[in-house]
């Protein structure tokens, strides 16, 4: 009786594990573009880094993912920091890169990395204008041009919003696209157009008229679905501005009306490219598969759904639901987009290397560094690398980070009280070595109190604001903590809000690093319109990621 349960069980965990193998390899094949059969497991994870535009079409890719029992990792970073990793070669972290736009990869893949690029929709960079705004001005369902967008704002009938053109797709698409038309929108813009003294001082003129910078076009947008009274305009994706009005009208405030500048028109085309190891047959067969699935017909019409243009030849949109595609927000689905010429790469690299340094608007940064004793060890050494990153010219021009002539920097270390104030105008030398062994010469003590250093912030902006030159800049407080900060000075730095009538305009961007309080460093963005970054111990690339905010 016993050998016949022995048999009767063995009998059973043969035939279990058979119909397991089948039923994986029945589920598990693919065809790729050469048209070989790759085994896709379920044990795979596809590692994708996007931009943050990308986000909206998550929730199709996890759905699809649980369908096929495969894994799916999605980082989201800005399109220098993707530009960075191609540049660099640098494919052990990521399967696949999906930036807003080809340019990134034409511009950075010197080691050759990409494979298998397929653009997966498109959206044109656009001006959104508040809607009585844009009646007032006369520019509904009339040719709107870069000129009378920078006469407008000149003349104070708006307030202009975008993302950095040396960190964000969006900012650099748009600049592109001031560039070209004061050069008289060229067959292609060459370098002789970026030295031409006429056409760096429109473009300086238009930049300057800037009042918001951020990092990210995602939390542009946000940003003014959160707090509406503090915008009136914003370049940004088509797609971003019908997500923002969505959203706007939802909470009842009023939407935008979509602008298509008629001589700067660029196009984010969204480029899925797989650059895996050689020999990941398991992982280049599963990107294919989510790469086709994205450009399905029915994945496409969802696409198109959400704001975002699937067609290719004038980028049209067939049968659009006009509760997206919103007649009332000025949205045009006929017009024929023609996008401006893409720039030679070297043009390219050329201009942003011009908006860094000479033609954005300056910034005016304060740097709010902790330098308690919970930082002692790694934590300070890791601050003093990072500083050094961003003070270096060099270093911070691997990022596009470099200091302009006109800016200013004050950096500010605290622990239970200040420790100093340094100041560093522009970016002559001698002002960045001194700024540097200042840094170098910082130590780690004491307790953390941040809201006295924040107070000392408030008071520096204050000189800027007495003698009517704060506006000149980009102003920015930056926030880093490794801990949480004693209340002492809470009810100072509070009233100084309250009484100086700038303070509620200033960003207060923070930094957890370590054990940080979330909450307390959350409510201090949240009422400034600033943004929490999570170091998540890499302290250095949270700090730049926060510079390019202003």
């Amino acid at each position: 009786m016993n050998s016949f349960y022995f048999l009767l069980k063995k009998h059973f965990f043969i035939s279990l594990i058979t119909v397991s193998i089948l039923l994986l390899s029945a589920c598990s094949t693919e065809n790729n573009d050469n048209e070989s059969v790759n085994t896709v497991s379920y044990s795979d994870t596809l590692k994708i880094v996007s931009g943050s535009e990308n986000k909206s079409l998550q929730p199709l890719i996890e759905a699809w993912a649980v369908e096929q029992r495969v894994k799916i990792e999605i980082t989201y970073q800005g399109s220098i920091d993707i530009h960075r990793l191609l540049q660099q070669g640098d494919n052990s972290q990521f399967d696949a890169v999906w930036p807003a736009n080809h340019l990134w990869i034409a511009l950075s893949d010197t080691h050759n990395l990409v494979k298998h690029e397929k653009s997966i929709m498109r959206s044109p960079i656009v001006l959104g204008l508040k809607h009585n705004i844009a009646r007032q001005l006369g520019w509904i369902d009339t040719p709107v041009k870069i000129q009378d967008i920078l006469d407008a704002t000149t003349q104070g009938k708006f307030r202009l919003s975008m993302t950095s053109a040396t960190q964000s797709n969006s900012g650099a698409s748009a600049y592109l696209g001031f560039l070209y038309a004061m050069a008289g929108y060229p067959e292609t813009l060459t370098q002789q157009h970026l030295d031409n003294p006429q056409l760096q001082a429109k473009v300086k003129q238009l930049l300057n008229t800037v009042n918001r910078s951020a990092g990210s076009s995602g939390w542009l947008k946000d940003a003014i679905i959160s707090s509406p009274e503090r915008f009136d305009a914003m370049f940004n994706y088509e797609a971003m501005l019908i997500e923002a009005n969505q959203q706007l009208v939802k909470n009842q405030h009023e939407p935008m009306c979509i602008i298509y500048p008629q001589d700067a028109l660029s196009v984010a085309d969204s480029p899925l490219a797989y650059i895996g190891a050689q020999g990941e047959n398991s992982k280049e067969a599963l990107f294919l598969k989510l790469q086709n699935y994205l450009l399905s017909k029915t994945i496409q019409t969802k696409i198109e759904n959400m704001g975002r243009r699937t067609g290719l030849l004038g980028m049209e949109v067939q049968n659009a639901d006009t509760a997206i595609w919103n007649p009332d927000w000025c949205i045009d689905i006929k017009r024929n987009i023609a996008p401006i010429p893409t720039p030679e790469k070297n043009v390219i690299q050329a201009a942003l290397n011009l908006y860094q340094t000479d033609l954005r608007k300056p910034s005016l940064t304060i740097w709010v560094l902790d330098v308690s004793g919970s930082m002692n060890g790694a934590g300070i050494q890791d601050l003093k690398t990072a500083m050094t990153t961003l003070l270096d010219t060099q270093k911070a021009q691997a990022h596009l980070l470099q200091a302009g002539k006109n800016d200013v920097t004050y950096i500010i270390p605290f622990n239970h009280e200040v420790q100093n104030i340094w100041e560093v105008q522009g970016n002559t030398l001698v002002a960045q070595q001194q700024a540097l062994k200042n840094i170098q010469a910082l130590q780690a003590l004491g307790g953390t109190d941040l809201y006295g250093a924040l107070t000392i912030a408030l008071e520096t902006l204050k000189k800027y604001s007495d003698n009517n030159t704060l506006w000149n800049y980009l102003p920015a407080i930056v926030a880093m903590s490794d801990g949480r900060s004693q209340p002492t000075n809470y009810a100072v730095f509070e009233q100084r809000l309250n009484r100086y009538n700038f303070a509620r305009d200033i960003p207060i961007h923070a930094i957890m690093f370590g054990a940080a309080d979330k909450q307390q460093l959350e409510s201090l963005t949240q009422q400034s319109l600033g943004r929490l970054f999570d170091s998540q111990g890499d302290l250095g690339k949270t700090l730049r990621e926060a510079k390019g905010y202003n």
